[in-house]
C-alpha cells in the first residue's frame, strides 16, 4: 500500500510538531520547573558525568530543538543532538530498568530516539522550513 504523498506530508508534520512539543516540555521542565540546579543534581545522583554540564545540554538540546523541530528547521542537526540526548539518558538512567516508564524504564526514551532517527532519515518534510530553505537554494535567479 502506498500512501499518497499530500498525506505523507501531513504525517512527517504532524510527528516532528508532537515530538518537537514533548522535547520542549521537557527542556523547559530542566531549565525552569526543576532549574538547572535540581536537574544537575538528579544527574549527578544518577552518575552522569560533569552533571551541571549535562544539565544544561539536556535543558537547552530538549528546549531549543523542541522548538526546532516544531517550526521544521536544521532537523537532521536538531535529530542528531536529541538522539544522542536520549542517549545519554538511557545509559544513565533508564538502562536495566525495562520498558516501563512507570518503573524507571526507557520506552519515552526510546521512542523520542526512535521519532528523531526517522527524521534524521527522512528530514523536516515538505511543511517545514528546511523544505522552504532547500527550494528557494534550487529557484534559478532571473535577472
Amino acid at each position: 500500500m502506498t500512501v499518497p504523498p499530500a498525506l505523507a506530508d501531513v504525517a512527517y508534520l504532524v510527528g516532528r510538531v508532537l515530538l518537537g512539543l514533548i522535547l520542549f516540555a521537557h527542556g523547559w521542565q530542566k531549565l525552569v520547573s526543576n532549574g538547572i540546579s535540581g536537574t544537575s543534581a538528579f544527574f549527578d545522583q544518577a552518575g552522569v558525568p560533569l552533571p551541571t554540564l549535562s544539565a544544561w545540554f539536556a535543558a537547552i538540546v530538549e528546549l531549543v530543538g523542541g522548538a526546532a523541530l516544531v517550526v521544521g528547521v536544521a532537523v537532521p542537526v536538531t535529530a542528531a543532538l536529541v538522539v544522542l540526548d536520549m542517549l545519554g539518558a538511557y545509559l544513565f538512567v533508564h538502562a536495566g530498568k525495562g520498558l516501563f516508564i512507570e518503573k524507571g524504564g526507557f520506552e519515552l526514551v526510546g521512542l523520542l530516539a526512535a521519532g528523531c532517527l526517522l527524521l534524521l532519515a527522512v528530514g523536516g518534510g515538505r511543511y517545514s522550513i528546511d523544505h522552504v530553505l532547500r527550494s528557494r537554494r534550487r529557484t534559478p535567479v532571473r535577472v
